[in-house]
Formats: C-alpha cells, sequence, structure tokens
C-alpha cells in the first residue's frame, strides 16, 4: 500500500505544515491533497471522478480512503451515472430498503430537506450497522446547498478506540452489540404503513450482533464500532449497565481532536470509510433546503 507520508520542502527550506504533506503516489497521479485535520479528511484536486479512472488511480484512492477515513471531491459537475459508476469501481453497490431512491435508479438515495421536511439525522452514527454486512463506505453529492450551514462532521472511530484507557479496552475487546432498524420501523408506523408492511420489514431485517470492537478489514486497526442511531444494547449484560458503557461510548466519537469538519459547495462529493468512521449531518441550516444524493457500497461482516 503506498500511502506513507513524506515531507517536502518549502521553498525557503522549512518543512511544509503536516496538512500540506503529500503520498508519495499523488505527484505521478497529478493530484494535490489537502488534508482537513491531522488525523481525518483529506480534499484531492486534480481529479475527474466522472472519469474513466486507471485503475492504478482507484487503487491509491481506496488506500487513501483507509488511512484517512474520508474523501472529499470540489467541482464535480458529472452525471447520476458517472456518480454510480465511481461507486461501483470500489465495490458491489447496495440499496437501501427504506429510504427513497431514483426510479429508475435505485442505487441512488435522495436525501432532501426543507420547510416542509425537517432533517433528522444530526446525531453520530455509522451508516446500515443494522445489516449482517454494513456498508463498506458511501459516496454523498451536494445537489442543493444551503447559503450557511448544513455542514458533515466526520469522526475517526479508530483514533476513538486508541485514547480509551486500557481499563476499558479490556473491558469492551470481546464484547457483542444489537444493532436494529426501529428507526425506521417507527417512521413506517408515523406515515401510516400497515402493522402488515413494518412487520414485514422486521422479518426482512431481524436484529444483528455485531462486535462493539471492530478489527479494519484492509488495516487490520481497531475502532469503536456502536452508534447512537441502530445500536440498542450489549448482548449479555444488564440493560442498565449497557446503557451507561455505551452512553461513554458514544461520547467519543464527538471529541473534536478525532473529526474534521466539510463545508459543502454544490457538486462536491464526500467518500466516507463506513468501517471505521461515523458521521453527523448538522441540522442548524433548517429550514432552508439541503438536497443530497448518494450511492452505498457494500461491505462485510464486522469481525
Amino acid at each position: 500500500m503506498n500511502t506513507l507520508l513524506h515531507s517536502e520542502k518549502e521553498s525557503h527550506g522549512g518543512a511544509k505544515p503536516q496538512h500540506e504533506k503529500k503520498l508519495n503516489h499523488e505527484e505521478a497521479l497529478g493530484f494535490t491533497l489537502h488534508h482537513l485535520s491531522p488525523i481525518i479528511g483529506t480534499e484531492v484536486h486534480g481529479i475527474d471522478i466522472g472519469a474513466d479512472l486507471q485503475d492504478e488511480t482507484i487503487t491509491f484512492l481506496s488506500d487513501l480512503l483507509v488511512q484517512r477515513k474520508v474523501l472529499f471531491f470540489r467541482e464535480q459537475n458529472i452525471s447520476m451515472d458517472a456518480h454510480i459508476a465511481f461507486a461501483r469501481r470500489f465495490g458491489e453497490l447496495e440499496i437501501h430498503p427504506f429510504t427513497a431512491n431514483n426510479e429508475s435508479r435505485p442505487e441512488v438515495i435522495h436525501l432532501a430537506n426543507g420547510p416542509d421536511n425537517k432533517p433528522s439525522i444530526d446525531i453520530w452514527h455509522s451508516d446500515v450497522t443494522w445489516r449482517e454486512e454494513p456498508s463498506l463506505g458511501s459516496i454523498l453529492r451536494g445537489r442543493e446547498i444551503p447559503e450557511v450551514g448544513g455542514d458533515t462532521l466526520f469522526a475517526n472511530m479508530e483514533a476513538a478506540y486508541d485514547g480509551l484507557s486500557a481499563e476499558l479496552k479490556e473491558q469492551i475487546d470481546g464484547l457483542y452489540a444489537i444493532h436494529d432498524n426501529s428507526v425506521f420501523l417507527n417512521a413506517m408506523r408515523s406515515k401510516g404503513l400497515s402493522d402488515a408492511e413494518i412487520n414485514a420489514k422486521s422479518k426482512e431485517f431481524p436484529p444483528v450482533r455485531h462486535p462493539v470492537v471492530r478489527t479494519h478489514p484492509v488495516s487490520g486497526k481497531k475502532s469503536i464500532y456502536v452508534n447512537t442511531t441502530f445500536t440498542q444494547t450489549i448482548e449479555g449484560m444488564d440493560l442498565v449497565e449497557a446503557d451507561l458503557l455505551l452512553a461513554k461510548l458514544y461520547q467519543t466519537a464527538a471529541t473534536p481532536n478525532y473529526q474534521c469538519r466539510f463545508r459543502w459547495a454544490k457538486d462536491s462529493f464526500a467518500f466516507w470509510d463506513n468501517r471505521g468512521a461515523q458521521h453527523y449531518a448538522a441540522a442548524d441550516y433548517w429550514p432552508a433546503v439541503r438536497c443530497m444524493e448518494r450511492v452505498t457500497i457494500k461491505g462485510d461482516r464486522p469481525v
């Protein structure tokens, strides 16, 4: 994996700051990288993600994603089909069974909020952990962006795990948590869907168990793998005790030292590693309009 950072010298002889250092392979591919924080988030400039990219470029981006957890691409005025095609270069795509998908392109999820649809995802989470095999990652596009607000925050949950005390690491290693999709089932109920429809979805996607500490399938690094949206309790633990432990683990995502924050613009894209990062979509823009499109890549079973 060709992702070791190296220092370059400024013309005046000083070392470049960390956020401007480059990956070894970057110049050969014609890219410029800008790191949003020391441990998470990198803007990739000089790339057209709608082009027929070389395999070498896809490998570079895959490696960079594992290292930096979320990549950003600005000024990408590409078609919806190109968005799908770019995502497909990283793996098989999944179709979300609960959200509003494009009729002709079901791989694309529409996320639109405005005066009549208040946002509800302003909470730290990993995507679809109620699946037996949660997604590898998602590629989100900004279609209509509010003049102010609507940023997305990302947290490196590997760094969050590293920041735990030795005692807490020992306590949670080997534990399993229960995840479910009750948030979507409740939304179905509030929209007036029948009990039969809700029960059918519940049976199709029953609760699952995942390790509280996940090992990344590529890097081998450990991360905290519970989230406030889909995690319900810890298997085999008293409910009160489990809630207290989960609250402590949830709070780690809110630590600024583990985060970056992305300011959206029209045709900006964010590609995050769902296996080792969480995200939070700020709802401070409401009732202004914010419209996004997301394509999601299938993942594997957490271990």
